[in-house]
């Protein structure tokens, strides 16, 4: 869990120079009523808007290009292919990825090019997100749309990567390439993890 504790780092590190100034505070016994304010005012500042992470103080729309493509944690599971009942429209997750997703980083092997290879591939777009019903309750797009934190497993709290496979939310090790199987056999691999991935963690961390 080391890497959970960077998603506290900076509170840690406001929570220790208040202790500090309480310890100083207390050996200076001449400070006087004027000095004890402004001793105040120094150790209990208040967090604003420019001390928040983008995520947590920006919309989807407010989003530059390179936030909004940091805000991919890197699962994979939106890669997954899904299938869609004509009549109810009901959407199941399978355990086949898109045959461009590298099983291991769980990355499109072609992002910038990768219409060439799927065409019918989904662009996630700021204006989309809240009508793709099928996100995963873990992806960062869903949660900042929802006025939620990322996870501490994300690679934007945790600054690593690896931490989103390390955290059993991608699909490293738990998917096969399209290109493995007869398509037409697509029903036998339903599955519902995608969708339960984050119920999983939320019960551990409660």
């Amino acid at each position: 869990m080391a890497a959970k504790l960077s998603d506290t780092g900076r509170e840690f590190s406001e929570y220790q120079e208040y202790i500090e100034g309480l310890i100083d505070f207390a050996a200076d016994n001449k400070r006087d009523a004027s000095g004890s304010r402004e001793f105040a005012g120094r150790c209990c500042k208040k967090r604003t808007m420019n001390d928040l992470p983008f995520w947590k103080s920006k919309t989807l729309a407010e989003m530059s290009v390179p936030e909004w493509e940091s805000l991919c944690d890197g699962c994979g599971l939106c890669c997954l292919n899904k299938i869609e009942e004509w009549d109810s429209g009901d959407i199941y997750f399978t355990s086949v990825s898109c045959k461009l997703l590298d099983g291991e980083s769980c990355r499109c092997s072609s992002y910038e090019n990768r219409w060439d290879f799927v065409p019918d591939c989904v662009q996630l777009t700021k204006e989309n997100v809240p009508d793709i019903a099928w996100l995963p309750p873990t992806c960062g797009y869903r949660l900042v749309n929802e006025g939620r934190d990322l996870y501490w497993w994300h690679p934007l709290v945790s600054g690593d990567p690896e931490t989103v496979h390390a955290a059993g939310i991608s699909a490293r090790g738990r998917s096969i390439n399209e290109n493995e199987i007869d398509l037409d056999d697509l029903e036998d691999y339903v599955v519902d993890w995608p969708l339960t991935v984050g119920e999983e963690k939320d019960d551990e961390d409660a």
